[in-house]
């Protein structure tokens, strides 16, 4: 048996003459978390819905399980959960009223229906609240409630459209925390994401898309290491005028000022190798008074930007 539980290939979509998805291919690996990044626009969401069975593509194919999502949508629909980026309350619905309801609409009654809600609402804390109407939950609990609906039919692939936004700190810690216990359980996740630090944290690999189409596939550190010519970026604080630094930057070759800091710089050194980075740093001290030189690691978000800045959208590593 395959270790893709998820083969995506040639998939495109097209409204009008957007090309919201164009002709994008990956897989994901039974139990695997798979960050899905990209800006609106990008198409994170029409490939989501598609594979969800909530749409259909112009050309191309996905198959979840070896079960084609158009020629069975059914079979497909059994072995997923769905979790939009919209979540609207019910009226005059409370949290135990929302989750019976869709467990019937899974097939679950009796004692099944009663185990299979008992169970999701544990997991997602949801049980103190059971009682309550949908519209007096906080952003944090009908998230929740929401991955919870998600969760009844105990599906093999959850796919979450941006879970995290507008959550704020404590309820981000919260979900993170529980997006962990299921890639432990063994659940194969697709998570849509702007925040390529939390995904970076949370998934296995990355897929990021851009104007329709996948331009970088990998973990984190293979997008930090996609541009074989990029330097290493360094924070610096000098004792000082900050404009001091800024001039030394200017003037040294090799030099390239990411972004002024309020006692300092961060800047990109074009040779990371030891020797280079050191003799620099004698250089530097011998004109400037340097109160700290710490090598800073690269944002992915960095990384990202300077990928399409050189045209990452020419080819897509990792596929």
């Amino acid at each position: 048996m395959s270790d893709s539980l998820v083969e995506v290939r040639g998939l495109g979509r097209s409204f009008g003459a957007v090309r919201a998805v164009d002709g994008i291919s990956f897989d994901l690996a039974r139990g695997q978390a798979v960050g899905l990044i990209g800006a609106n626009g990008a198409g994170k969401t029409t490939a989501m819905r598609i594979m969800a069975t909530l749409d259909l593509p112009d050309s191309g194919t996905v198959a979840i399980g070896g079960v084609d999502i158009v020629d069975y949508p059914a079979r497909v629909r059994r072995r997923i959960g769905w979790m939009p980026d919209q979540f609207t309350p019910y009226a005059d619905t409370t949290v135990g009223d929302y989750l019976d309801f869709f467990g019937r609409a899974h097939g679950f009654a009796g004692a099944e229906l009663a185990r299979r809600v008992g169970e999701v609402r544990e997991f997602t804390d949801l049980a103190p609240l059971n009682d309550r109407p949908m519209n007096g939950l906080s952003k944090g609990q009908a998230q929740r409630l929401c991955l919870a609906r998600t969760l009844l039919n105990d599906p093999e692939l959850l796919i979450l459209d941006e879970p995290a936004a507008g959550l704020d700190p404590k309820a981000r810690l919260e979900f993170k925390g529980l997006v962990r216990v299921l890639r432990e359980r063994g659940k194969t996740l697709l998570i849509s994401s702007h925040i390529l630090s939390e995904l970076g944290e949370m998934c296995d690999t990355l897929i990021f898309m851009d104007a329709g189409r996948l331009v970088h596939q990998g973990d984190a550190g293979s997008l930090r290491r996609r541009d074989a010519a990029a330097g290493v970026v360094f924070e610096i604080q000098i004792h000082g005028p900050v404009s001091a630094l800024l001039d030394w930057l200017a003037v040294r070759p090799g030099w390239r000022l990411v972004e002024q800091l309020r006692e300092g710089a961060r800047a990109e050194f074009a040779d990371a190798g030891a020797g280079a980075v050191s003799a620099e740093l004698r250089r530097m001290s011998a004109d400037l008074q340097v109160v700290e030189f710490r090598r800073r690691e690269r944002q992915l978000e960095e990384a990202f930007v300077d990928m399409l800045r050189n045209g990452g959208a020419n080819g897509g590593g990792g596929i």
